[in-house]
């Protein structure tokens, strides 16, 4: 399988996020349950998602890495009770074995956050597992959470256009086929709120390059901001509207994938960006 597969002829699409966990910034424990967990999927199936991204282990600030039994026990399940339904997922795991065990189940995707480094035996399982992969740009001493602010030598556009070129040269050196892979600038991990404008801004660089790009902006702090900047309170659901414009946005700019937790908003957004891109072939 490769990333045609999962692409949908005149649009972006769209990756519903299901987060089986207990500590999840904006939904942590709603869906720890499977059957809760696989009941949200198919709403959000319904509600115009193309692929459910399935994660069984937090990454928010101040975050504790769950161990492997866990992680396996809440994912897997899951993945393969969708997969039996014909629906696409991708598996948000930086284990290796997790990875596995949901190929074996029936993902689509494997979406590493940590683009393979966090864990040795990744890239190989990768290689193995012969689905599309995402390798996302995350700068950090340890894996775990995604507070902080990295050093990116000044230059955090850079940074990530040099990152994620050594990500795909491990993984094409691993066995990874150049037509699996899927590449995510990394918004919110380790990165100011600067940093992530500055990333936003520079996405037709990365959408212009040879790789898909996955834009995972849903619900960030740095777009809350943009009500905080105002004076209102805001919760991570506050940023569902700030969150649909940035889809709106990507999927005009060629993205071939957005990641989100509100489908139908950022659903009518990419609808919107189609019909917006297609629309030259009509005029004149």
């Amino acid at each position: 399988m490769n990333v045609d597969t999962l692409t949908i002829p005149g649009r972006c699409l769209v990756m519903g996020i299901v987060n089986v966990t207990e500590d999840s910034f904006s939904d942590g424990g709603r869906f720890v349950e499977v059957d809760l967990a696989l009941a949200h999927a198919r709403q959000l199936v319904a509600e115009g998602a193309d692929m459910i991204d399935v994660g069984g282990e937090s990454t928010r600030p101040g975050a504790v890495r769950v161990d492997p039994e866990t992680e396996l026990n809440r994912v897997v399940p899951v993945i393969r009770a969708l997969h039996e339904e014909g629906i696409h997922t991708s598996v948000d795991t930086m284990r290796a074995s997790v990875a596995a065990a949901s190929a074996e189940a029936g993902v689509s995707m494997i979406n590493d956050v940590s683009g393979g480094l966090a864990d040795p035996e990744m890239f190989a399982v990768m290689a193995d597992a012969k689905i599309p992969v995402c390798l996302m740009h995350w700068r950090t001493v340890q894996f775990g959470d995604a507070a902080g602010n990295a050093d990116h030598g000044g230059n955090v556009v850079a940074d990530v256009h040099q990152t994620l070129d050594e990500l795909v040269a491990r993984a094409l050196a691993a066995g990874v086929s150049r037509d699996q892979i899927v590449l995510d600038p990394g918004l919110g991990f380790a990165k100011s709120r600067e940093d992530n404008w500055a990333l936003l801004n520079a996405l037709p660089e990365f959408i212009g390059g040879e790789f898909p790009i996955l834009v995972g902006a849903s619900r960030k702090r740095f777009l809350a901001g943009v009500r905080r900047e105002r004076g209102l309170e805001v919760t991570p659901v506050d940023a569902d509207p700030a969150t649909a414009a940035v889809t709106a946005v990507s999927a005009h700019m060629g993205a071939w994938g957005v990641r989100v937790h509100n489908v139908p908003v950022s659903r009518d957004a990419v609808d919107v960006a189609a019909h917006w891109r297609s629309a030259g072939a009509y005029h004149g």
